[in-house]
């Protein structure tokens, strides 16, 4: 009995065409990440990502720098350097958005984002938008994450977009299923309003059917099947700002797929915006330009399990097969 022998070839220069992003909630309240396994989920289908990770296509103009310090401990006079030590740990990384979506204006904005939602009649007219319509109640059961089972479905139509969340009942603290998509102050500060959660709730979806029994969604929401108690608004578009004081804060993976079936991934387990609102403009055929969102964050620390250092990145690489290591 004999077996072929592998053949190998010595390694060669990775070479990627485009780097793609996917992105995750943190949990705010116990600063705790979404975690990416490159020994479990290293060789994931890029077209779908293992849950909860996000899909937000193709980046461009990908940079990521590490600024963290070593500093020289000496000893002696004159001084002589015996060792090294690091005097900080920082990072960041930055890259434009090829498409304009709820999440990826949220994570350039540098600030909180906010739901336009369609204004009732007579509402007092505001930059951030104006007082919703009222919002409709789920069914007490039937509803799926991709399902809204409501009686009655009106101003609700094929192509419009929604804001499935619970009302707003005077909490301090985060707010918004799924993510946590701002911070209340007090409730004197957002009026008291019961649509203020699905204002900045990042739990939308694109509606793509009306049934008799409810709406049927074109994606899965992104907090999964909602409870009954959270009810509906219709949402006609989204609103950030220069200004605010919330920061956004997410998990990132970037994959770098190689031509030989080689991958490098960089994951950030806490990344944070650390720009306002920008976006760049290329001319294709004058005078028609592409824009593209500008995107910058600075890396914030974790503690790996396997022995307690704090780091803010893990940069894996997964050679291809055929390869030399």
């Amino acid at each position: 009995m004999s077996t072929t022998p592998l053949t190998v070839v010595n390694a060669m220069p990775p070479v990627t065409r485009r780097v793609r992003a996917y992105f995750a909630p943190v949990d705010r309240v116990n600063r705790v990440p979404t975690v990416f396994d490159p020994s479990v989920n290293g060789q994931f289908t890029l077209d779908a990502p293992p849950a909860p990770w996000i899909d937000l296509g193709w980046t461009e103009d990908f940079s990521r720098k590490s600024l963290s310090k070593i500093a020289p401990l000496t000893t002696g006079s004159p001084g002589v350097t015996e060792f090294q030590v690091k005097d900080s740990v920082d990072a960041t990384v930055s890259f434009h958005f090829k498409t304009w979506s709820k999440l990826s204006m949220a994570l350039s904005a540098g600030s909180q984002h906010m739901n336009l939602l369609a204004p009732a009649a007579g509402a007092v007219q505001n930059g951030s938008g104006s007082k919703g319509v009222t919002a409709t109640n789920l069914a007490a059961s039937g509803s799926t994450a991709t399902f809204l089972a409501m009686s009655s479905t009106p101003g609700f139509s094929a192509g419009c977009i929604v804001a499935v969340d619970a009302d707003y009942a005077g909490q301090a603290g985060f707010v918004g299923s799924g993510v946590y998509a701002s911070y209340v102050q007090s409730a004197t500060a957002v009026n008291n309003d019961p649509d203020y959660i699905r204002r900045v709730t990042f739990n939308v979806a694109r509606v793509s059917a009306v049934t008799s029994t409810g709406l049927q969604l074109a994606q899965p929401l992104i907090a999964g099947v909602p409870a009954s108690t959270m009810r509906v608004q219709p949402v006609l578009g989204f609103v950030d700002r220069e200004g605010g004081n919330f920061f956004q804060e997410w998990s990132a993976l970037f994959a770098m797929p190689g031509e030989q079936g080689e991958r490098i991934l960089y994951y950030y387990p806490r990344l944070q915006a650390i720009a306002g609102a920008a976006e760049a403009a290329t001319e294709l055929d004058a005078p028609i330009e592409r824009i593209a969102l500008n995107a910058s964050f600075r890396a914030l620390p974790v503690t790996d399990a396997n022995d307690a250092q704090q780091v803010v990145c893990f940069r894996s690489f997964l050679p291809s097969a055929m390869t030399l290591v």
